[in-house]
């Protein structure tokens, strides 16, 4: 397993992955903002593979603005159906080779492989079966599921990223609004408590099942 280039002395490639629009933005968003600020950045490809029409907009919205000042980032969203990747294995699993092609990241952020969403885990499946040979950080969202598990990983988030993320989520998920769940104490209640387990007041926190530094 590749490890982490620490040494910051060439520019990162970094692949996020998400079976749905919010997903990455969830689970890795202060993460990623942070490496943005912090290391040099060659290429990231964002990647969403279940949408429709409206969520795609709001997709591409707030992608756009975690992805701000990086000349080189696409943005990727799929439009298969929602809870149905696992019925649609082939497709997908197509649609990671294509993403494969040229592209060789540093570090792939992925779902934790015991969500039990079955879309997250046909994702972090894949992500392993394409980039076995590089460095894998699967992701955690708070969810209805309630499958939290005992990650090993944990980035200490400052505010000022929580904040960020959160104000991405707020301002471009407008669809998602009426929910229950969706609001900033949610957002907040998962780094705040990974940030109480690594000692520091938010993280957030990751299954690394294989690394070599």
């Amino acid at each position: 397993m590749l490890g982490f280039n620490f040494a910051n002395d060439k520019p990162l490639n970094i692949l996020a992955l998400g079976a749905h629009c919010d997903d990455i933005e969830l689970g890795a968003g202060g993460t990623l903002l942070k490496i943005f600020d912090n290391y040099q950045i060659g290429t990231v490809k964002w990647v969403i593979f279940a949408s429709n029409e409206l969520r795609k907009k709001e997709a591409t919205a707030s992608a756009k603005m975690f992805l701000e000042g990086i000349p080189n980032a696409e943005i990727i969203i799929h439009s298969y159906r929602d809870g149905f990747l696992p019925y649609l294995a082939t497709e997908v699993k197509e649609a990671f080779e294509a993403i494969k092609q040229g592209f060789v990241p540093d570090v792939v952020f992925t779902h934790y492989r015991n969500d039990r969403h079955q879309d997250h885990r046909l994702v972090s499946d894949l992500a392993w079966n394409t980039w076995r040979n590089n460095l894998i950080l699967e992701y955690e969202i708070p969810k209805y599921d309630g499958d939290m598990g005992i990650p090993n990983v944990f980035v200490p988030i400052e505010g000022k990223y929580i904040e960020r993320r959160n104000k991405i989520l707020w301002d471009a998920f407008q669809s998602q609004r009426e929910k229950h769940w969706f609001d900033n104490e949610t957002f907040n209640a998962l780094p705040r408590l990974r940030g109480m387990e690594s000692a520091t007041t938010y993280a957030e926190a990751f299954y690394g099942r294989k690394i070599i530094l």
